[in-house]
């Protein structure tokens, strides 16, 4: 069965128009994204690390197409990675090649080096968790979603222009990727603030304000503003 979203079907939220969206990582920010974006009408493919046969039940949920990991970039507009940073490195080698010239990635990623990544000494070294995320794929990415509950993602999207609407930070050296993952959250039902480059994706890393932070566009600034880029003990190794 596939879903609709039903205040999102005027073409007032289709800023971005109807793109192929890829996928890779099905838990629970990958599976609630390929449900929104599917019912926006999107043309989803979605990869995890078991295989598309595990899949099953999304894709007869949703209508997106089950891939390998290799396979899910291809001629996708938009790459949403979204697995645990310790994962990003056994991602097959080229994966974004078959994508869209101007394909803008997102990485959801955090470190949680206590929880379940171990250590990784760049990141512990003061290279930002998506500074090291982009060395390890090849290419430049977009931080969002990385602070975001993902029930949120199914139950908090409202109409643009709706008082206190939720806003989610966006963080990226790629201007015209940076906006078009900007209008994608806008037609999910989401404000955003930029968090500025990825130098500076640090302010919402794991312990700072604006991690899981539920607020509207001024108290998400003002996160971000009020970070620090030191690590508290329970995010480092």
């Amino acid at each position: 069965m596939i879903r609709r979203d039903p205040f999102t079907s005027g073409t007032r939220y289709r800023k971005v128009g109807f793109m192929k969206i890829g996928i890779i990582g099905a838990g629970n920010i990958g599976g609630n994204l390929t449900r929104r974006l599917t019912a926006l009408g999107h043309d989803v493919s979605v990869a995890n690390s078991r295989g598309p046969e595990t899949l099953a039940a999304l894709a007869a949920e949703t209508g997106a197409v089950p891939v390998t990991s290799a396979e899910a970039a291809r001629g996708a507009r938009i790459v949403v990675v979204t697995v645990p940073l310790k994962r990003v490195p056994d991602l097959p080698s080229g994966f974004l090649d078959g994508a869209a010239d101007d394909v803008a990635v997102i990485d959801t990623g955090n470190y949680y080096p206590q929880q379940r990544d171990g250590r990784i000494a760049a990141v512990e070294d003061g290279l930002t968790e998506s500074r090291w995320t982009e060395q390890q794929i090849g290419h430049p990415v977009i931080k969002a979603f990385n602070g975001t509950y993902a029930q949120d993602i199914l139950d908090k999207g409202q109409p643009q222009g709706t008082p206190g609407r939720q806003a989610l930070p966006v963080a990226g050296d790629d201007p015209a990727a940076k906006r078009t993952v900007r209008d994608l959250i806008d037609q999910l039902g989401f404000d955003t603030v930029d968090a500025g480059g990825i130098e500076e994706s640090w302010r919402q890393q794991p312990g700072t304000p604006v991690y899981g932070n539920r607020g509207d566009a001024e108290a998400i600034a003002k996160a971000l503003a009020d970070a620090s880029p030191e690590r508290t003990a329970e995010w480092r190794a």
